[in-house]
């Protein structure tokens, strides 16, 4: 008991040392994995005593067992201290009925019953001191663990003594005998034990060990005269007497040294003790870069629309052009595998600038697009309008296209592209005009009141400009040439007509012009020829006095001799189908340039 005190000792001092305070850390630390100390108490049943003598009539009983152990585990792993105590009970099988000796004093039939028997079964004590390394799994609040001991045992008692007198009386001799045990021996033990703690400092287990003693030197007779030893043989016969045992000779046990086992459980209750963790300084956690993709979509601020065709660029903190894009049929453009960093977004679309965007490096998530949104902010309209042959798809290239702001009378022009295209930007509540010009070809004239659409619903306004070839003998017709009725002056709403028929002379100088006027079929054919003769003479005069030379123009009036449908004297008409034939027309009569026909 000296030494086990000495060894608890030891590992408490262990412990206290072990549980010094640190000294605190800085900010961002962890602390380590805990260590812990644990002490435990345990009862249990050695339930399967094995002892390996040669003893006959002796057997080995289980006892109950109790123990404590000490242990300090550094994570996983420790070492621990066992003490066990354990009894055993041997137990004497030595025949007690119909047993007869040989007796000397019988001479009748030389054997003799005995009939008083006294046994004493001294029960043995082991204790076993052991230290060792231990080993656990901790999940939560369960627990468990293996435990290897080395040390060594006492092994005292189990003196058994079988004593019997004969019928005769005579004195107690001895029948069966072992002398037991008063040694101490190396031992070894393996332990498995499962706990389950309530909190953080109790918890309950239970378990089963093996414990062996090597070697263990067994007592001699202590008795200089024995009867009967533990060696003695019993001889089994049958006659008048019926069965009976008789004890036939005698041998002395020779002492030797055997090894003891045993197989037990327990039960019992653990004390944990963690001491203050150690903080270790947490290092800085390495990020990993983070690429993803930059989403841009262009759109309308007022209508909310996608913008095709809007040219993007990324641009880092320095302002450095990274990448450039343009935005596809549904106003989108991916600017992929970007580096996570603080960037730029600007943007245009025809030719207007988009409200740039920002990406700051926080956005970066692994895994995430970010999407970014460039709006166009400009609150005009805008007219995508295309040029055309009439009364055909094909589309007219390098036409100039004159916008006329009817309101402030300023005058606006672009160049189609090779898909007969062109765009102007609009005011909103305004009103337009607008034709084209190009070599060998009269345009209509077609008129805009932006009044008509709304900017929060739209932002744009499509339109075609109809545009004639001006070939030899074919009839041009000028629209808005009117005339006050029975009058024949020129009315200010017709000179704008007239002024674009005014441009295609100076811009076509080689071409000599038929300046026409018709009349719908009502009145007489003298006075609608005379009419239409004078209005034409009209307009002719006021595209001279517009600098056009006499010999380039000539003026043809036709009445009604040229009606363009069945409206003829008699013929009941509508109004429009009369107006249909009240028009003024030109055409070109003599082109000095030999190919002008041509194309």
């Amino acid at each position: 008991m000296k030494k086990l005190f000495l060894i608890i000792g030891l590992l408490l001092f262990g412990l206290s040392y072990a549980q010094e305070v640190k000294e605190a850390v800085s900010p961002g630390t962890t602390p380590e994995k805990k260590n812990s100390f644990m002490l435990s108490f345990r009862g249990g049943y050695d339930v399967l005593p094995m002892y390996n003598t040669k003893a006959p009539y002796i057997k080995f009983k289980g006892g109950l067992e109790g123990g404590t152990s000490l242990d300090y585990y550094w994570d996983w792993f420790g070492l621990g201290f066992d003490f066990d105590y354990i009894q055993n009970k041997p137990v004497s099988t030595f025949p007690t009925e119909n047993v007869y000796v040989r007796s000397y004093y019988d001479t009748h039939i030389g054997l003799v019953k005995i009939t008083d028997w006294k046994l004493t079964e001294e029960k043995i004590t082991r204790m076993f001191f052991g230290i060792g390394p231990d080993f656990k799994y901790e999940n939560e609040n369960f627990m468990t663990e293996l435990n290897l001991r080395g040390g060594y045992g006492s092994i005292k008692g189990g003196e058994v003594i079988l004593t019997g007198s004969t019928e005769q009386g005579d004195w107690d001799n001895l029948y069966n005998y072992y002398a037991g045990f008063d040694t101490h021996a190396i031992s070894a033990k393996a332990q498995v034990r499962f706990t389950y703690f309530f909190n953080d400092m109790m918890g309950f287990h239970v378990g089963s060990y093996y414990l062996t003693h090597f070697k263990v030197q067994e007592l001699t007779d202590r008795y200089e005269h024995v009867y009967s030893s533990i060696y003695t043989n019993l001889e089994e016969r049958s006659d008048d007497l019926g069965d009976y045992y008789l004890v036939k000779n005698m041998d002395y046990i020779k002492s030797k040294k055997i090894n003891i086992s045993s197989l037990g459980i327990f039960a019992g209750i653990t004390f944990k003790f963690a001491p203050k963790p150690k903080p270790v300084p947490i290092p800085p956690p390495v990020k990993k870069e983070v690429v993803t993709n930059i989403v841009v979509t262009a759109k309308d601020r007022f209508t909310e629309q996608t913008l095709p065709g809007a040219d993007v660029v990324l641009k880092n903190e320095a302002g450095d052009i990274l990448k450039t894009g343009t935005t596809n049929d549904f106003g989108v453009y991916v600017f992929e595998n970007i580096k996570e960093g603080n960037y730029k977004i600007e943007g245009a679309w025809n030719e207007k600038a988009l409200t740039p965007a920002s990406v700051d490096k926080s956005e970066f998530k692994a895994g995430e697009n970010i999407k970014k949104t460039l709006w166009y902010e400009d609150e005009n309209f805008i007219l995508k309008g295309k040029v055309v042959k009439c009364n055909t798809d094909i589309p007219l290239e390098d036409v100039t296209v004159v916008l006329e702001d009817k309101d402030n009378a300023v005058k606006k022009t672009t160049i189609t592209d090779k898909d007969g295209k062109f765009t102007f930007y609009l005011k909103q509540k305004a009103n337009y005009s607008l034709y084209g010009k190009k070599q060998k070809y009269f345009s209509q004239t077609e008129h805009i009141s932006t009044a008509d659409f709304d900017r929060s619903k739209t932002m744009f306004i499509n339109l075609e400009i109809c545009m004639d070839k001006a070939d030899c003998g074919k009839p041009i017709r000028l629209n808005n040439i009117l005339y006050d009725f029975d009058k024949y002056y020129i009315r200010e709403d017709a000179k704008p007509e007239l002024d674009k028929l005014v441009e295609f002379m100076k811009e076509n100088s080689d071409v000599i012009v038929e300046l026409s006027s018709h009349t719908d079929s009502r009145g007489s054919d003298a006075y609608n020829m005379r009419l239409s003769q004078k209005r034409a003479e009209a307009a002719v005069n006021y595209i001279i006095s517009k600098g056009i030379s006499p010999n380039r123009i000539k003026a043809v009036g036709y009445g009604e001799s040229k009606l363009l449908n069945r409206c003829d004297d008699g013929v009941p008409c509508s109004e429009a189908e009369h107006q249909l034939n009240r028009r003024t027309e030109f055409k070109v009569i003599c082109p000095k340039d030999p190919g002008f026909n041509k194309n």
